[in-house]
């Protein structure tokens, strides 16, 4: 079973610190999730209680992934103290590093993020660049996944970072069951920015949510603004505004996203034809599917299936 350890350090986040507990814990037993402290004590928290781990940094001579979650002092030095660094030092070769939020810090002071992309919250940015300038940080991303490190911005991309994990060792349907249990978004690509500011619409702007359900379960027809204004029974103008109020980007971009995101799913857990695949999830031809999915995450559907290969291939 795939061991994933928690290395809790003093001043850790309450809430950050349970992620990796509750996405890889809900995933049917496919992995065994247990936390320690450099020196098996406990640990202040940044809330007003503190957490007593029963493991000490002997759990993580066994670790296949290791999760840092941050913790309050984590950008205030490019030093490591001596237990942390130890503590580091006891990570089998092979085995995953994750961050979550200023954890990157962490890494990064070990020597682990030279040379390499790498991203942490984005209040944090400039101070990240002052003390680690080897490193290739991109502060406008929810999580970066280079590999055998994988480093994540703010609170709630720790999230997304480790149903990226669920999904790229077991595919969309387990990081979807994780996710539907947790009551959380599926999926966030990591290139999706960090902050962006959406005004929320009063209610009597709202409306186009039974439209979108809609278009959904007809993702396969070539739908247009005047078919989705038509069935939310509103003008085109209006639908558009009021479309963009409510999702934060028109409806033609979110049409375009939900086919990529179907098709992305197909991907992983058929093996149909990408001609088909187009046709399913309503591109006119292989090509438009090729074009738009590289555009939304660089690779072509060939590229994507062999990294998330469909579970007869991934198991067989």
């Amino acid at each position: 079973m795939h061991r994933v350890v928690v290395l809790a350090l003093d001043g850790v986040y309450p809430f950050e610190l349970g992620i990796p507990h509750r996405v890889f814990g809900t995933a049917d037993g496919r992995y065994d999730v247990v936390t320690c402290t450099v020196d098996g004590r406990p640990v202040r928290t940044s809330a007003d209680f503190d957490v007593v781990a029963d493991r000490g940094p002997d759990a993580l001579d066994g670790a296949d992934t290791v999760v840092i979650p941050p913790y309050v002092s984590a950008p205030e030095s490019a030093v490591l103290p001596a237990p942390v660094a130890d503590a580091l030092a006891r990570v089998p070769a092979g085995a995953r590093l994750v961050s979550i939020c200023t954890a990157a810090f962490t890494l990064a002071a070990a020597g682990l993020l030279d040379g390499r992309v790498a991203t942490t919250h984005w209040r944090q940015a400039a101070r990240f660049r002052e003390l680690f300038p080897r490193v290739r940080l991109d502060a406008d991303v929810l999580f970066v996944d280079d590999g055998d490190i994988l480093t994540s911005a703010g609170a709630a991309s720790g999230v997304d970072v480790c149903l990226h994990l669920v999904r790229k060792d077991h595919g969309s349907e387990a990081a979807n069951h994780v996710a539907r249990r947790c009551v959380v978004p599926p999926w966030r690509d990591g290139g999706q920015a960090q902050y962006i500011e959406y005004p929320v619409p009063p209610p009597a702007t709202a409306g186009t949510a039974a439209t979108q359900e809609w278009a959904l379960r007809r993702l396969d027809q070539p739908l247009t603004l005047a078919d989705l204004a038509g069935h939310a029974r509103m003008s085109l103008r209006t639908f558009a505004r009021r479309f963009r109020d409510e999702v934060g980007m028109s409806p033609g971009r979110w049409l375009i996203r939900q086919r990529v995101l179907r098709a992305r799913e197909l991907l992983e857990s058929t093996d149909l034809p990408i001609e088909q695949i187009a046709t399913r999830v309503g591109f006119a031809t292989p090509a438009s599917l090729r074009q738009h999915l590289h555009a939304s995450i660089g690779v072509s559907p060939q590229a994507y299936r062999r990294t998330f290969p469909p579970p007869a291939a991934r198991h067989g």
